[in-house]
């Protein structure tokens, strides 16, 4: 059994990012993904300034900004009447006030730069084909082993799994919660896209229990679009929702612009939106959760990879300042982090409500949202202005 003082488990953008952190702060680590190679499923990708202030303390924007679009500004608009609601400035102002900008990019170009920066690392080593199926947590040790066999002990040890974690169960006993909404996602080339939906803007149209998220990505070559709608085929307990024929029905209410939109979307793969309640309780002795394997939420406010992302920073800093005291630098790690996650989860899901409403309340959110300043960034303050 080979004996290391840091396992990463999964290497995704937020145990990548974790490699990264903890390295920098002087921690040997060995990251075990399960997937044959280290790579990111999906396409775009947006990253917030409270994101971007973490890569850039890990010595990364740099290779990020030449993958990178960084848009004018956040448009929101109204899929039935192909109307515009409001906007926010992503320009001077904005950057002036959070330190650093907005950016989109494709999800694989921000993997590839910290996988980059890991393998630069002398202090990281990493493994794929590790698929970690138990986790044995001991008073001064944790035992790992993998599906192939393979067993490691070490003295510390990182759950960034994802949604589905294993290393989540030894801390907590519950499932994913599902509510009916579907996600179709893709790219086309950027030649295809019509210059209405603003080539330099991230567009969101919102309509009846749908949106519908438009921008370009990898250096404004491809064009991402996300078609988000309430299956009708939803029932609990059933996973088995959301198909190709339900999307063009729910979509045909929209405007001709979004109709014809989804005519070019990827119809070979969907996602099912899914997050799980918040918890207070992210360690056990000498294990901690990061990233979805913590606090999973909804994609509606585009924060799963940055909160991932700044609990990075977060943990290497408590490590470094406990450095012979990993349990109780883990518990001031997650006293850190669990309430302004558990926010961000929450508002994803209200979120979404607020962006899915019909009716009278759409109209009435539309009259309010119309009525605000393009540079009045106050609700929005202690999301990208949180500094990890």
């Amino acid at each position: 059994m080979e004996r290391l003082p840091t396992i990463v488990v999964g290497g995704g953008i937020g145990g990548l990012a974790t490699a990264l952190a903890l390295a920098r702060v002087g921690r040997p680590v060995h990251v075990l993904e399960k997937a044959p190679e280290f790579g990111e499923i999906g396409a775009g990708l947006q990253l917030a300034p409270n994101a971007m202030h973490v890569l850039d303390r890990l010595g990364v924007l740099g290779e990020i900004s030449k993958h990178a679009v960084y848009p004018a500004r956040l448009v929101w608009m109204d899929a039935i009447r192909a109307e515009r609601i409001t906007e926010v400035d992503l320009g001077d102002a904005f950057k002036r006030r959070f330190g650093h900008p907005y950016i989109v990019m494709h999800r694989g170009d921000l993997l590839n730069a910290l996988l980059d920066g890991c393998k630069a690392e002398r202090l990281i080593t990493l493994a794929t084909s590790r698929d970690v199926v138990s986790v044995e947590p001991g008073e001064d040790t944790v035992r790992v082993r993998c599906a192939d066999g393979t067993t490691f002990s070490t003295e510390l040890l990182v759950g960034a799994d994802g949604l589905h974690s294993t290393v989540r169960r030894l801390i907590v006993d519950d499932e994913p919660v599902y509510d009916g909404y579907v996600a179709f996602r893709g790219t086309i080339p950027i030649q295809q896209m019509s210059a209405h939906a603003g080539l330099d803007n991230v567009v969101m149209w919102v309509g009846p229990q749908m949106h519908f998220v438009q921008y370009p990505i990898r250096r404004g070559e491809l064009y991402n679009q996300v078609a988000v709608f309430k299956s009708p085929g939803f029932r609990p307990g059933n996973p088995e929702f959301g198909t190709a024929a339900e999307l063009d029905a729910h979509y045909a209410q929209t405007c001709d612009y979004i109709r014809g939109c989804i005519q070019v979307m990827w119809r070979d793969k969907r996602w099912q939106m899914v997050d799980r309640h918040p918890i207070l309780r992210w360690t056990r002795g000498r294990v901690a959760l990061l990233g979805d394997a913590a606090h999973p939420m909804y994609q509606y406010i585009a924060q799963g990879a940055c909160q991932a992302i700044e609990d990075a920073l977060c943990l290497a800093k408590h490590l470094a300042a406990r450095p012979n005291r990993p349990a109780e630098a883990l518990t001031a790690y997650q006293n850190d982090r669990k309430l302004r996650t558990a926010r961000v989860q929450i508002t994803a899901r209200a979120m979404g409500a607020y962006f899915h409403l019909a009716g009278v309340p759409a109209i009435v959110r539309n009259d309010l949202m119309e009525r605000r300043r393009t540079d009045d960034y106050s609700m929005i303050d202690w999301l990208y202005g949180h500094r990890a």
